[in-house]
């Protein structure tokens, strides 16, 4: 049986262009199956099927593998502490509190202690990154209009 820290672990390079393959391939078939829902899977003469979600759901671990990262799945509904918000963030801890006590990100208490609903984290990411987008499509805007040559 695995165990936790065996998944903690980045992706050996025999993982990572298996991965690489097997994201590929099952990108294809979602892309050439629109419309199914479920798919069957043999393993090890064991007959799965598994929903169309779960498919789009592996693709994407299995895309991230193949960079080399380790992937951990996540409950929607999870609450975080703070320093595992702040590393999803890439911010320090101490920052990512300010953050909360400026009620930027919602945190429910727990005792003493902060707790963060990942929902809440990935809107919260997700706002920032459109707000950064939009401020570099202005800036491109900008340097167009005055001819700066990028």
């Amino acid at each position: 049986m695995n165990t936790a820290n065996e998944y903690e672990r980045l992706p050996d390079s025999e993982a990572t262009q298996l991965a690489r393959a097997s994201a590929a391939e099952l990108s294809q078939l979602l892309n050439e199956m629109p419309e199914s829902d479920r798919a069957s899977i043999k393993m090890d003469g064991h007959d799965l099927i598994l929903p169309r979600q779960a498919l789009i759901l592996l693709r994407d671990l299995l895309a991230d593998m193949a960079q080399g990262n380790a992937v951990t799945v996540v409950p929607m509904h999870a609450e975080m502490t703070t320093q595992q918000a702040a590393d999803i963030l890439n911010v320090s801890r101490p920052y990512l509190v300010k953050l909360l006590e400026r009620g930027e990100l919602g945190f429910t208490r727990v005792g003493t202690h902060r707790r963060i609903r990942f929902e809440d984290l990935m809107a919260y990411k997700k706002n920032c990154r459109e707000q950064s987008d939009r401020a570099m499509d202005e800036l491109v805007r900008q340097a167009q209009e005055d001819n700066l040559g990028y």
